[in-house]
């Protein structure tokens, strides 16, 4: 612990008076002749002495009258404590005790350094002082049980984190066998699998190459049996053979026959491709043998061949398979122009985004109007309907009348009647009282007569309406 060093110095500081004294019973030197082991102590003069100077010390005139006890058996520290001698006056025992300075004195410390201190007999203060080292005691060894708690806690949780950590080792070793296992089923299941795969696609290209095979041996047994009858067979011959020939020859022509093989090599093997759970177990990896097939991707959108200018809209690309099976996933290349057909600088840039299922969004917008041609690739291959013509219209007109059924399309043409708007009919019913056509009970735009809200407006009214009720119309 750390100490505060007095004013004096370090010869200032407290002597260690329990070590100097020895303990009350315990085994230590004669203190006269300093041979043997001392087994009784002095009580008058407070000296440890050993069985020889004791009868020594007994048979002397000056300390025959001291009490001498045993020192094993001295139960009274109090009485069986050897004296103290004051270090700065040594003949002086200590036997006062100075308050302010917090320390045990001799008579001459009292006269000398300690004149204006106040102090006592260590017995009378010996209580005080005592109880409070007894209370701070009694905390220290209740801490010192609550410590030998924890630390018997402590012992207590690393045998249960031992015992755990086992356990979880053990836990750990049969999931990781059990896992092992379950991926080398799977890689059995998957190696299962291509074989199949293979067998499956070897035995399409051996059925393709066998009807190949054939039309190619009629085709050529055809042809030579032709060759031989024109060069060798007489005119009579070849017009009398002239119409099964003929018809062997088309018919040969007409078998229609893929100039690419029906099947291919798309096998491929993704290791982030979920496949499922067995036993509890999550597993990745699966074969994808599902390769796009140009010719059956498809396009599809409302209005494929029609859009306005500096309007965005676009389509959307269905990728299949051989089979004509939806892909399922993307990643296909995927390749768009539209370029306008009569200005060829002028093309336009679309934006094709992947959805990762198999479908491509295509979105687009045209800045001038006219007819474009539009060229969606697979693979460098078309699609199907690809190329497609797209007709670009001028931007889309505003209307600028009122939506509305007026007054005298809901009348009957009475004369009388006037429009919302403030137009009246004096003629009678002859249609719209803004120039148009009549639209009975029916709503449509005042500026072109279109009846569908949502549309694009035609412009004015048409010609054929009276000059007097079209201007009438506008003045109002």
């Amino acid at each position: 612990a750390e100490v505060a060093l007095p004013p004096g110095g370090v010869g200032q500081l407290t002597p260690d008076y329990l070590a100097m004294s020895r303990g009350g019973a315990a085994a230590a030197g004669c203190d006269l002749c300093a041979d043997g082991a001392a087994v009784r102590r002095c009580l008058t003069c407070g000296a440890d002495l050993c069985l020889f100077c004791c009868q020594a010390h007994r048979r002397q005139k000056k300390t025959a009258s001291h009490a001498v006890t045993e020192l094993e058996n001295t139960k009274d520290c109090s009485q069986a404590e050897k004296p103290l001698f004051c270090p700065s006056h040594p003949t002086e025992r200590l036997r006062l005790f100075c308050e302010q300075c917090d320390q045990p004195v001799c008579r001459d410390c009292v006269v000398d350094r300690h004149r204006q201190h106040s102090y006592d007999f260590t017995g009378n203060v010996i209580h005080r002082h005592g109880d409070a080292l007894w209370e701070l005691l009694k905390s220290a060894q209740q801490r010192m049980s609550t410590l030998e708690g924890v630390l018997s806690q402590i012992d207590d949780m690393g045998i249960a984190l031992r015992g755990r950590t086992e356990a979880v080792a053990t836990e750990i070793c049969l999931f990781a066998s059990g896992y092992v296992k379950v991926i080398e089923e799977h890689r059995d299941r998957l190696l299962k699998q291509l074989e199949d795969l293979k067998v499956q696609k070897e035995n399409l290209l051996h059925l393709r190459k066998a009807q190949l095979q054939q039309l190619l041996l009629d085709m050529r047994t055809g042809v030579e049996f032709t060759e031989r009858l024109l060069t060798s067979g007489s005119d009579l011959e070849i017009l009398i053979t002239k119409g099964v020939v003929a018809s062997r020859l088309a018919k040969l022509n007409s078998v229609a026959y893929n100039t690419h093989p029906s099947v291919d090599d798309g096998i491929q093997f993704s290791p982030q491709e979920r496949a499922g759970q067995c036993r509890g177990y999550e597993l990745f990896g699966a074969i994808l043998n599902k390769v796009v097939d140009p010719a059956r991707c498809t396009l599809h959108g409302e209005d494929l061949h029609s859009a306005c200018q500096n309007q965005l809209t676009g389509f959307t690309l269905l990728c299949s398979d051989t089979m004509g099976e939806r892909m399922g996933r993307g990643g296909e290349a995927v390749q768009v122009t539209i370029t306008h057909k009569d200005k060829k600088d002028c093309a336009v840039k679309p934006k094709v985004c992947d959805n990762g299922d198999g479908t491509y969004h295509v979105s687009y917008s045209p800045e001038e109007p006219g007819l474009y041609a539009v060229c969606v690739y697979v693979k460098g291959q078309h699609v199907k309907g690809s190329p497609f013509t797209l007709m670009v219209k001028t931007k889309f007109r505003e209307h600028q009348g009122v939506f509305h059924c007026c007054t005298f399309c809901s009348s009957g043409g009475q004369k009388a009647a006037r429009c919302a708007c403030g137009g009246t009919m004096p003629g009678g019913y002859q249609g719209c009282g803004h120039g148009h056509k009549g639209h009975p009970g029916c709503p449509h735009w005042s500026c072109c007569g279109q009846v569908k809200e949502s549309s694009e407006c035609l412009g004015g009214p048409p010609s054929d309406t009276s000059q007097r009720s079209l201007l009438r119309t506008v003045a109002l």
